[in-house]
């Protein structure tokens, strides 16, 4: 038996997203350590849209299961929705360890190269990345966020048969070119998707970031350093606890 959990959570719908989700989950069991075990938990309906209204509603979400996280015993919770909806608002709520993939994902590309180049799953996603990037004050980092001009569901079935990956790799390849013609020397999939397709080679030199395996290790690196005194929280502005009261209304209203 595995003596730390971690709770990863997903804005995908198991049902509807079942090739992605195994992937995920075989995925995690072949990178985590013994003493660590994974539990993937959906979203349903999962976040289909980038409007402002379905990412709050994601981000509710995530503050409610993190609560349930905390509450089951879970060592941390690793945050598969790289967007980073309440990411702030859900550390707040508990002590354990969270980490959210476009913030853990951005900052340790940082590390690999000196300018990044973001691509997402489709164009509706790019004015999120863009404002992420200036949220992680990261715009001298950045020069450009670009998208592959296809639907999700072309993506799933890109994890489901040969035939769906080979209609979108040239396009994510013609994505990943024009960043690096512009300077970018590393390649940061925006999104579980195409980091679960594309992540963990690299293109021409410049390394491709699977930000999957970089959050389920960093979350293994948390709880280690938690036992050293490291990785707490600041509690002073926008990560302060927020009163009992407040979060016992927030949770009861639905």
């Amino acid at each position: 038996m595995s003596k730390y959990k971690i709770w990863f959570q997903g804005a995908t719908d198991r049902v509807h997203m079942a090739p992605y989700i195994a992937k995920v989950e075989a995925h995690l069991k072949s990178v985590l350590e013994p003493d660590f075990s994974a539990t993937f938990h959906t979203t349903t309906p999962p976040a289909t849209t980038t409007h402002a209204i379905t990412e709050y509603r994601i981000g509710r979400n995530l503050i409610k299961n993190a609560v349930e996280a905390e509450r089951q015993g879970y060592s941390a919770m690793a945050i598969t929705h790289f967007q980073d909806a309440g990411l702030a608002e859900v550390k707040s709520v508990v002590d354990i360890p969270v980490l959210g993939l476009g913030e853990t994902t951005l900052l340790h590309a940082c590390t690999l190269g000196r300018k990044l180049g973001l691509i997402t799953i489709n164009p509706v996603f790019i004015p999120w990345h863009e404002d992420q990037v200036i949220r992680y004050g990261l715009q001298q980092r950045v020069i450009g966020v670009r998208a592959v001009k296809a639907t999700v569901a072309e993506f799933i079935e890109a994890f489901a048969s040969p035939a769906g990956l080979e209609k979108i790799k040239p396009l994510w390849e013609r994505e990943c070119r024009a960043l690096l013609d512009q300077g970018a020397d590393v390649i940061v999939p925006a999104g579980g998707l195409p980091m679960m397709l594309f992540g963990g080679g690299e293109m021409d030199g410049a390394p491709v970031v699977n930000g999957v395996t970089l959050i389920a290790k960093a979350a293994e690196m948390s709880i280690k350093l938690r036992q050293f005194g490291g990785a707490k929280l600041s509690r002073r502005s926008n990560l302060v606890k927020p009163p009992d009261q407040a979060l016992k209304e927030f949770l009861e209203q639905g």
